[in-house]
């Protein structure tokens, strides 16, 4: 990954230095399990802990040679410790025993990053979901103004996404989190099962049940997915913010600095840049995907078309995932909302948003359904031509005023019913809060309209 999108804690986690680290920690932990088994004797493991170390220029240089990154990395070991007691170093083993194993602990190393970034961004949805409980905002579907919910609603929503995304997280992890030391094809021809278990308790990781040669790629192809999704999430509050920060809507808007320029030509300009960068990134990670599926396909116990793929998939998913999740988090944390325009904006069709109600209060009179329908989408669309206020063209319609009286219509048009369930919603949401219903400051009634 570029490092305009790289961080740098998560960065250090896929270097090639940190990748031979953690080969070298696997290669160790068998000595050890070897060693407890009496198979290699403690005075090897103890010169080969002692004095194997590498330095990232050696193995490349072997590699030019050897043409094999484990044998290059193995070369330079054996130099280092001395013929005698290198001997032992991966005994019994493959390649892939070693790659898989330490794959699965940088990815552990990773996780815990993404982890961390997932509660955080939880934590500052609540936070907004709490406090704009109660803020009206107009609903939109298809674009185009519905009903009116509330702000707090909208966040809810999103804190409600974000937990199932963190349970997914955490149910595909244990999944991920796998080794082996089962040798050449997965059958332990060379090395004791107990070996591996003892290896796999050292590095607090779980053995692979029936590998071949590999660790196998469905669990690396489903962990990807799942931080595909995050990644969507990610771009759908996203494309909500970037919506509701148009200028003719100018709901909410991203932060924006002080210093901070929004076009190198027109002054006047607060673009989306956040979030549209965001919804970018979103479609980067989703075509991590396809990729890591076709890694599961490989011939027999196991050949290397899916090598040269996840080293770039699995590394960059995890940055990737980092950055977004951080970059989500700013948005949020810094979001400027702007209360005032969302009751303008509410107010802006003169009342048509309340036409549900009244369909509904005509057929509860005895109207039928279509002709409710039909009376109400006429005086909408007269009203709507005229630039008349909805209510005061109703209260004029002597076949409404047939049904329903001027007080029930005052009710009608009421912004306080679409905030009743509110509290109801959120002990659905935060199933393990204390939610004490707030006292309700009524909403603004809709403008006496000219």
């Amino acid at each position: 990954m570029i490092s305009r999108y790289t961080l740098p804690q998560m960065a250090r986690i896929w270097t090639d230095e940190n990748r031979f680290k953690k080969w070298l920690r696997v290669e160790i932990a068998v000595c050890e399990a070897l060693a407890e088994q009496e198979i290699i004797p403690e005075e090897a493991v103890d010169e080969i802990k002692k004095k194997a170390t590498f330095k990232l220029s050696d193995i490349r240089k072997a590699e030019e040679k050897s043409k094999h990154e484990v044998v290059a990395f193995l070369n330079v070991l054996q130099e280092k410790v001395g013929n005698d007691a290198s001997r032992w170093i991966h005994y019994g083993l493959t390649s892939s025993d070693i790659m898989d194993t330490a794959l699965a602990l940088q990815i552990k190393d990773a996780a815990r990053i993404i982890s961390d970034n997932i509660d955080t961004i939880i934590d500052t949805l609540k936070s907004l979901a709490m406090k704009h409980r109660y803020t009206p905002i107009i609903g939109r579907t298809h674009g185009m103004h519905a009903e009116p919910t509330t702000l707090g609603l909208k966040f809810a929503a999103w804190f409600d996404e974000m937990n199932r995304n963190r349970e997914r997280f955490e149910f595909a992890l244990p999944q991920i989190l796998i080794g082996k030391t089962s040798g050449a094809v997965g059958n332990f021809a060379n090395i004791d099962p107990e070996v591996e278990e003892k290896v796999m308790k050292k590095l607090k990781l779980f053995p692979e049940p029936a590998a071949t040669q590999i660790v196998h790629r469905d669990r690396h192809a489903f962990f990807i997915s799942v931080l595909g999704l995050i990644a969507t999430s990610i771009e759908k509050f996203a494309t909500e913010i970037r919506h509701l920060q148009r200028t003719e809507i100018g709901e909410l808007e991203e932060p924006f600095t002080a210093s901070q320029q929004g076009s190198s030509a027109m002054p006047h300009k607060r673009n989306p840049i956040q979030c549209e960068q965001l919804c970018g990134l979103a479609r980067l990670m989703r075509s991590y995907i396809i990729p890591a599926m076709e890694n599961i396909v490989l011939w027999h116990e196991r050949d290397i078309s899916h090598s040269s793929v996840e080293r770039i998939i699995i590394p960059d998913a995890m940055i990737l995932a980092n950055y977004m999740l951080e970059k989500m988090n700013t948005v949020l944390s810094g979001l400027v909302i702007h209360t005032d325009r969302m009751l303008q904006n509410i107010d802006f069709t003169k009342g048509h948003i309340f036409s549900q109600r009244l369909l509904l209060r005509l057929i509860k009179a005895g109207v039928s359904r279509q002709k409710a329908h039909l009376m109400i989408q006429g005086k909408i669309m007269s009203s709507w031509k005229k630039g008349k206020d909805f209510k005061e063209e109703v209260v004029k319609d002597g076949e409404v005023r047939r049904y329903i009286s001027l007080e029930e219509i005052e009710a009608l048009f009421d912004l306080d019913v679409y905030i009743r369930y509110v509290d109801v919603i959120f002990k659905r949401v935060f199933p393990k809060e204390m939610i004490k219903p707030k006292k309700k400051k009524p909403l603004k009634k809709t403008k006496k309209r000219k």
